[in-house]
C-alpha cells in the first residue's frame, strides 16, 4: 500500500515529475559515462602490452616512447641503427626482442614493420598471445597481417591487395603503388591498438622505400638480400626480472647511440598521474551536474508539499503518522531516482553499443557496453543516497505540516 500510494502520488503530478526525471537521467548518464569510460580507457591502456620488460627507442621522453611504440600515438623523434638493435638484442640477459619500424600507413591505419618474433612473443592483457582468426604470419616480402577491427572496417579478407602510403595522413599522395601487399593473415580481436594496425616484415618496408616511385626489380625481390638499416624502437623480454634495472641502465648509458629504455608498467603509472588532473576535473563537473539535478528534485518536492496539504490532511484523518508522511516523500524521491538510473544507464549502454565501432576506430580504445561494475554500483548507491538527502528538507516540511493536523 505504501509503495502504491507513492506511485499514484507521482502519477498525479506527471508533468513536473517527468521534467525532474529527465534532468536526473541526463546527469546520471553523464556521471556513469565519465566513470565507465575512465575505467575502460585505463583498462584498455593497461591491457595493451604485457610480458615486455623494456621498450627501447631513440633518446626522448618516456611517455612519448611508450605512446608511439605501443599505442601508436604520436611520432618518434629519431631512429635506431640496425647494428645497435642487434648488439643490444644479443645481450646475455635478453631472452627475445621485437623490432618495430614505423612511418607508413594505410588509409590512416598504422603500418608496423617487424619480424615474425612479434607473433611469438608479443602479449596483451593477462599475457595472452596473439592468435590468428584466419591465415598465418607473413613469410614473403609483400605479405601483410592485419588486425581484426581493420579487417572489419575495410572489409579485407585473405588475398585482398592493398597499397601502403608514406606517412600517417589518412589521405596521402605518397603511395607505394608499385609494391602492393597481399593480406595473408587476420588476427583475432584483442581490444588493443593491434586490432587497428597492419604488420609486415622489415624487409618488406625496406623494399618499398628502396623501390619508391619506381618499379621493383627482380634482384630486390629476394628477401635475403634486403636488410633494414634502421628501426624505430624495439621491445625486450629478459631471462630474469632481476636483470631489468641493470639492463635498463646499460642501455641508457649506451655510448654508441643516444637511447632510452623504459619500463612499460612504470611509464603507464606516469601517464595516469598526468591524466589524474583531467580525470578529477571531469568527475567534478559531472558531480556538479548531478547535484544541480538533485536540487531540482528537492525544489519540485518542496513545491508539491504546498499543493498536497489536503492530501496530507486526509492521510492524517486515516491514521497516518507524521513519520509515515516523511517516509512517503522520501520514497517518492527514491522512485524518481530509480527511474532516472534505469533511463540514464540504459541510454549509456545503448549509446556505447551504437558508437562502439566509431570509438574503437577513432581512438583505438575498446569500450564495453556492459556498464555493470563494482565502481559503478558504488556510484549508483551514492546517487541514491544524495537523492534521499536532497529530499530530506521537503520530507521534514511535510512532517511539520502533518504534525499540525
Amino acid at each position: 500500500m505504501f509503495f502504491k500510494l507513492a506511485v499514484k502520488s507521482l502519477l498525479n503530478r506527471k508533468a513536473s515529475v517527468l521534467l525532474t526525471i529527465s534532468a536526473m537521467s541526463v546527469s546520471i548518464f553523464v556521471l556513469l559515462a565519465v566513470e565507465h569510460i575512465r575505467q575502460q580507457s585505463k583498462e584498455s591502456f593497461s591491457n595493451t602490452v604485457s610480458g615486455v620488460d623494456l621498450i627501447v627507442g631513440a633518446r626522448t621522453g618516456q611517455l612519448n616512447l611508450l605512446l608511439y611504440s605501443v599505442f601508436h600515438i604520436g611520432a618518434p623523434t629519431n631512429n635506431i641503427s640496425w647494428a645497435t638493435y642487434k648488439e643490444i638484442s644479443e645481450f646475455k640477459q635478453v631472452a627475445w626482442s621485437i623490432p618495430i619500424a614505423l612511418g607508413d600507413s594505410h588509409k590512416g591505419y598504422r603500418v608496423i614493420g617487424t619480424s615474425s618474433d612479434f607473433f611469438k612473443h608479443f602479449s596483451y592483457g593477462n599475457k595472452h598471445t596473439l592468435d590468428f582468426e584466419q591465415g598465418q604470419a607473413f613469410s614473403e616480402l609483400y605479405d601483410v597481417v592485419i588486425g581484426s577491427q581493420l579487417a572489419q572496417q575495410l572489409n579485407y579478407k585473405i588475398g585482398s591487395k592493398l597499397v601502403l602510403a608514406h606517412g600517417m595522413a589518412k589521405t596521402s599522395f605518397s603511395l607505394h603503388e608499385n609494391s602492393p601487399f597481399t593480406v595473408v593473415g587476420i588476427l583475432k580481436a584483442t581490444g588493443t591498438p593491434v586490432d587497428q594496425s597492419l604488420y609486415t616484415s622489415l624487409e618488406g618496408i625496406e623494399t618499398i622505400h628502396a623501390n619508391w616511385q619506381q618499379a621493383p626489380t627482380t634482384q630486390q625481390n629476394t628477401k635475403t638480400e634486403l636488410q633494414a638499416q634502421s628501426i624505430t624502437a624495439f621491445m625486450l623480454g629478459l631471462k630474469s626480472r632481476l636483470a631489468v634495472f641493470k639492463t635498463q641502465r646499460a642501455i641508457n648509458e649506451y655510448n654508441k647511440e643516444a637511447l632510452s629504455a623504459i619500463l612499460p608498467g612504470a611509464t603507464l603509472m606516469q601517464l595516469w598521474q598526468v591524466m589524474s588532473l583531467l580525470e578529477g576535473s571531469l568527475r567534478l563537473i559531472s558531480a556538479l551536474v548531478f547535484i544541480a539535478a538533485a536540487l531540482g528534485l528537492s525544489a519540485m518536492l518542496m513545491a508539491s508539499i504546498r499543493d498536497r496539504k489536503q492530501e496530507i490532511y486526509l492521510l492524517r484523518i486515516m491514521g497516518a503518522a507524521p513519520s509515515f508522511i516523511f517516509l512517503l516523500i522520501e520514497l517518492e524521491a527514491l522512485l524518481i531516482c530509480a527511474v532516472s538510473i534505469i533511463i540514464g544507464a540504459g541510454l549509456l549502454s545503448l549509446g556505447l553499443s551504437i558508437g562502439q565501432g566509431s570509438i574503437t576506430a577513432q581512438l583505438g580504445l575498446s569500450i564495453s557496453n556492459n556498464i555493470i561494475s563494482i565502481n559503478n554500483l558504488y556510484l549508483l548507491l551514492a546517487i541514491s543516497s544524495v537523492a534521499l538527502i536532497s529530499a530530506a528538507l521537503p520530507s521534514l516540511n511535510a512532517y511539520r505540516v502533518a504534525s499540525k493536523y
